[in-house]
């Protein structure tokens, strides 16, 4: 615990040269702030504030959290004095200023639906430029082995209370995103020269023992941002604080969130709408966490060699107030349960297998995904047509899935779990038929090469006989035909978690 008797920092007060009203600074590193009162951007000398701007307003994020709220970390307490709003190719994300009891500053992050809480700290000097850092590849930096993980032009679209430094407002520069096997991750922001870098680890905000936040945040059926669908008009309830992009349920339109309820609202329409088996709003008990399904989206995978070769399936977004996010995920070889991971497992050379927390797992499949429908709310600003390069690894019933884009890598860790098991935890039992997957036993790796002939003539007898069954009684608009009846012999896909890194 902290000690009770260490005396705060001392606190700064000077007024707002532009309206007069009092600008605070709780940290001596903050040299930046905005004025609560008429958002003039001003930089503190000494004792004295000069005006340099005017800030934009924040857009409307619904965050649970707030200027002066306060929690633990580490055994010391802080105060979240500062908010910078960023946006970036598929949406927005917020950093907090959080300011310690020794006086130090740190960053609580968002991070693909879940939190990073991390420090500034000196780095080795010369750091390369931003576009040295490609996306998926290794680096080393302090001694330490590091995987580039995302590689975005960002902008600062606003900001709040104080701050230890304070881009330009709407210029755009990289951001780098450095992930360890052991789960830290380290952010290269090149906005100033030389970057400014912090180092974290992923947090979950229960074990913050936060107070003050904000009364209206997690939101249920009861609340939400209301809005009006830019496509049909129709009324709609955002019911997430986090929710970047959602569906409209008159037209089925994909609506993007990520600048604010308020802010400028675009919209795509999707044709031929499916029905997801576990309805959006059921709430269940799964592995030992109530979760309730807040978006579903069906997926597409294909041999980047022939695309003519593809397959399908589903993902169930789930969410917990106290959990954040994890994917139930419905393919035709079984039902998974995964989550996005901090870390950055470690991959053998050409890619063979992997190891992450102690666990070696062997790839079974490698392959492009695209996203092909989406219903309900997401934390990322997620279209029809998104498309990954995607490798699942296995080792014996759990999971490890990477998901690569041109900016971007994520990897997600799960195990498969019974379909019994899924229909139970959401009351369906009946539809267990519906729910039944070929989940019985380890995953299946790849067969030796000596039997790929025999093994190619099965999988093929095994896959016209099932499309002859399939096609006369699957309806699309019920379930998911192409999860159920595969074109492909064998390729897993499908327990890869979807999202976005911020």
């Amino acid at each position: 615990m902290a000690n009770e008797n260490s005396a705060p920092p001392r606190a700064y007060r000077a007024p707002c040269p532009g309206c007069g009203a009092p600008v605070d600074f709780q940290s001596a590193q903050s040299i930046h702030a905005v004025c609560g009162y008429c958002q003039s951007t001003v930089v503190r000398s000494g004792d004295k504030l000069a005006r340099i701007g005017k800030m934009a307003e924040l857009f409307d994020d619904h965050s649970l959290l707030q200027l002066q709220a306060s929690g633990v970390w580490n055994g010391q307490p802080f105060t979240l004095v500062g908010r910078l709003q960023y946006k970036y190719g598929e949406g927005t994300w917020t950093e907090w200023h959080a300011v310690l009891t020794d006086g130090s500053s740190a960053f609580l992050s968002e991070d693909n639906g879940a939190y990073v809480f991390g420090k500034a700290e000196a780095v080795q000097p010369n750091l390369p430029e931003a576009g040295r850092f490609r996306v998926g590849a290794t680096t080393v930096i302090n001694g330490k082995t590091f995987s580039v993980a995302s590689n975005q032009d960002v902008g600062l679209m606003s900001a709040q209370g104080e701050l230890p430094r304070l881009p330009v407002l709407g210029a755009m520069h990289a951001m780098v995103e450095l992930r360890s096997p052991d789960g830290e991750v380290l952010s290269l922001d090149y906005s100033a020269q030389p970057p400014a870098v912090s180092r974290g680890l992923a947090v979950q905000l229960e074990d913050l023992k936060l107070t003050g936040l904000r009364d209206e945040s997690v939101k249920d059926e009861k609340g939400g941002r209301a809005f009006s669908c830019p496509n049909c008009g129709a009324s709609l309830k955002a019911l997430l604080a986090t929710t970047q992009s959602m569906t409209c349920g008159s037209c089925n339109s994909i609506i993007d969130l990520s600048k604010g309820i308020g802010g400028e609202i675009k919209h795509a329409v999707q044709d031929e709408p499916i029905q997801p088996i576990i309805p959006l709003g059921t709430r269940g008990q799964l592995q030992g966490v109530q979760w309730q399904v807040v978006g579903f989206q069906h997926r597409t995978g294909y041999d980047p060699q022939d695309s003519d070769e593809h397959f399908g399936w589903d993902e169930y977004l789930l969410y917990n107030a106290r959990k954040g996010f994890t994917f139930l995920v419905d393919s035709s070889e079984g039902w998974s349960v995964v989550k996005p991971v901090t870390g950055a497992p470690v991959v053998a050379a050409g890619g063979n297998s992997a190891q992450y927390l102690g666990t070696r797992y062997q790839l079974k499949e490698s392959y492009n995904a695209e996203t092909s429908y989406v219903v309900g709310e997401f934390y990322w600003q997620v279209s029809r047509g998104q498309k990954t390069s995607n490798r699942d690894y296995t080792s014996g019933n759990n999971l490890l899935s990477m998901e690569q884009s041109p900016n971007e890598l994520t990897w997600s860790v799960g195990s498969k779990i019974d379909s019994n098991a899924v229909a139970k935890a959401f009351n369906l039992e009946g539809k267990k038929e519906l729910l039944a997957r070929s989940d019985a036993g380890p995953i299946s790796v790849a067969p030796d090469v000596s039997n790929k002939l025999v093994f190619v003539v099965f999988i093929a007898m095994i896959l016209i006989a099932l499309m002859m069954e399939r096609c006369s009684s699957c309806d699309p608009r019920v379930e998911n035909c192409a999860s159920s009846g595969r074109t492909s012999g064998g390729s897993f896909g499908g327990f890869s978690g979807g999202g976005g890194h911020k």
